[in-house]
């Protein structure tokens, strides 16, 4: 991808993400600035009317005005007389229990002469059943009364509309309620009546505008600091889009999630139930514990904008992010989640009562205090746990690689390593001591030491498909590659790389491990049979420059990561002390530092992080590693 389309498309996804969440944003944090419970002490400022608003009505009050009306009511009903009875008013008993139900014991019948006339149910017959009529002197008599639901229930609305949400009301300047004064029923509804006179008369002014203004300047602010942290610190995260994708989905999700919760909810208490860990969790699982805690920051932050009371929110999502990165570390077992997740429930616990504690300044406060929140953190910490799904979820959408995985190919009892060590034994083992070398030499400059053990592993697979034509493979002696020419030989022993990556491939190997495969030999040469068609041209009386050194070089690439340079110096210096004739300290030190300053020399190491610290250490670790491996052995003495 060209440089300049990556860089729109970062800035487009950035810009997205920034569009997604202003428009998210929740309206009501102009308004509804003030974090409170009814039953325990204000612990905000003095409140002051700032202008004059009316009271809104409790709820349950305007329920019961509405009930009273509909209870009050003189129901409406049509007369139909009977020609067995034109006198008599005859109620079906639907009709009755409807009566019954609203609680009418007055009725208005419309007669035929378009008067009307209201009577006592007392004076009314109600039949026994639909199909059972009343009998009058013998005869049967249909009901002569039928309710007018229409007329009804439509003047009900009338009279119930006509019912004020407010009574009373508070004149500007009046004090609201004050520092430490307990928060009543009463004091509750001033409240939010304000929060109401609020939206009604402000929300469309300048001033709601220019906190969307402000708002939006810190969510972009915010988002370019995670950018410019990319571009200083991680610029090769940067440079690969799945990277910029998964950073940017995972923020939106939680930040949409969120923003809709606190607007749409009607308790915005239920944000706890969020686990925002998932952040900094997903995040370590895939890269490094730095990024993971910067991202969670971000994340968290610009949520914080939209909440009520930001501090004490932004302080415990902090705090509990920075606890799951600590105690994940690397996860390589599904049981470490649950440990993490008990940590962030006792994290989240201990704040909150800690806040309490601080608000509240005494110990009887612990009495009232509100144990839904501890729900809330159970549930948030149960919530941990299933980010192992997600964690599979991201690895396979973005092409990202964990810890489990890794675990998962190191098994050498995988089938893909039976069919290794049963086909290709000798390269099986030189591999598997080639891990060994490598993942020492990880542990020591601190590069990711399960990375480089699985790349060791896999780097030389694709011998499988000709072992026969490598020397650890060959119990017989037999040499296949003498019969050939030095260029066919050379080919052979090269397409073991490409032959990797198509088993790799085949069996659906992450990118990262195929990376090892191609470049655990650079762009080097094959030197035996490259010096080898040297000396022949020469022996020949030909110039050497006639030999296509093309022929005799590794396509690539070279390794780009410490990992892959310390795979590629480990399978040099393993395979070369194979060649020694003598396994002494010198000139096993020899061997080493002679490997290493070859690679050095042909540019194999050159687009690699590997300080000159940190090749001195893998110089100490491979010197001693192999010393151990190739130990002598006192010999036995046998009974004469």
């Amino acid at each position: 991808m060209k440089p300049a389309v990556r860089t729109t498309l970062q800035v487009l996804a950035f810009a997205l993400l920034a569009a997604l969440s202003i428009y998210l944003l929740p309206q009501f944090h102009y308004y509804d600035k003030y974090d409170y419970e009814v039953g325990t002490p204000w612990k905000h400022e003095l409140l002051q009317a700032d202008f004059t608003f009316s009271i809104l009505k409790d709820s349950a009050a305007y329920e019961e005005e509405r009930a009273e009306i509909t209870s009050g009511f003189v129901p409406i009903f049509n007369h139909r007389p009977s020609v067995e009875v034109p006198e008599e008013f005859v109620m079906t008993i639907d009709d009755k229990e409807r009566m019954d139900r609203y609680q009418w014991k007055t009725i208005d019948v419309c007669l035929a002469d378009n008067t009307s006339r209201k009577i006592s149910l007392a004076e009314v017959k109600i039949n026994a059943s639909p199909e059972a009529y009343l009998y009058f002197n013998n005869k049967v008599v249909n009901p002569t009364l039928v309710f007018d639901s229409v007329k009804t229930f439509e003047s009900i609305g009338v009279l119930q509309q006509n019912i004020s949400w407010t009574e009373g009301e508070v004149v500007e300047g009046a004090k609201i309620v004050d520092r430490g004064e307990i928060v009543t029923p009463e004091i509750e509804r001033k409240i939010r009546s304000m929060q109401k006179a609020l939206v009604q008369t402000e929300l469309e002014t300048s001033e709601f505008y220019s906190y969307l203004t402000g708002s939006g300047v810190c969510i972009i602010f915010l988002l370019l600091l995670f950018f410019f942290y990319l571009y200083v610190y991680r610029r090769k995260l940067l440079d690969d889009m799945r990277n910029v994708l998964f950073f940017t989905i995972m923020m939106g999700i939680v930040i949409a999630v969120s923003y809709m919760l606190l607007s749409y909810a009607k308790n915005v208490e239920y944000i706890y139930f969020i686990p925002f860990v998932w952040v900094p969790v997903i995040t370590r699982v895939f890269y490094d514990s730095r990024t993971a805690i910067f991202l969670h920051i971000i994340t968290v932050s610009v949520v914080s904008i939209g909440m009520q009371t930001p501090y004490y929110f932004l302080l415990i999502q902090l705090v509990a992010g920075i606890v799951s990165v600590v105690s994940l570390r690397d996860m390589t077992q599904r049981a470490q989640l649950a440990t993490t997740a008990s940590f962030v429930f006792l994290t989240y616990s201990l704040l909150y009562t800690a806040f309490c504690l601080m608000q509240n300044a005494s110990w009887e406060s612990l009495l009232n205090i509100n144990w839904m929140y501890y729900v809330y953190f159970a549930v948030n910490s149960v919530l941990v746990v299933c980010a192992y799904g997600l964690i599979f979820l991201f690895e396979r959408s973005f092409g990202l690689l964990s810890s489990i995985t890794l675990v998962e190919l190191t098994n050498v009892n995988s089938n893909l390593m039976l069919q290794f060590a049963e086909q290709a034994p000798g390269t099986f083992q030189h591999s598997m001591q080639v891990s060994n070398l490598a993942t020492e030499a990880a542990k020591r400059i601190g590069a990711k030491v399960l990375l480089v053990r699985t790349g060791a592993l896999y780097h030389d697979i694709g011998k499988m498909s000709h072992p026969e034509y490598f020397i650890e493979n060959q119990a017989g002696g037999y040499n296949p590659l003498l019969e050939m020419t030095n260029e066919q030989a050379a080919r052979v022993i090269i397409d073991h790389v490409k032959e990797g990556e198509r088993i790799a491939r085949k069996h659906k190997l992450p990118e990262v491990i195929i990376h090892f495969i191609l470049s655990h030999h650079g762009d080097s040469q094959t030197r035996y049979f490259y010096n080898t068609a040297i000396n022949e041209a020469k022996q020949a009386g030909l110039d050497p420059s006639t030999v296509n050194a093309a022929d005799y070089t590794y396509p690539g690439p070279r390794p780009t990561t410490k990992e892959a340079a310390i795979l590629t110096i480990a399978d040099a210096v393993e395979a070369r002390s194979r060649s020694l004739k003598e396994m002494t300290p010198q000139s096993i030190s020899d061997m080493v530092d002679d490997m290493v300053d070859i690679l050095i020399r042909d540019g194999q190491l050159s687009e690699t992080p590997l300080s000159f610290k940190d090749l001195e250490e893998i110089r100490k670790v491979f010197k001693q590693k192999l010393m151990e491996i190739n130990h002598h052995r006192i010999t036995y003495p046998t009974v004469e």
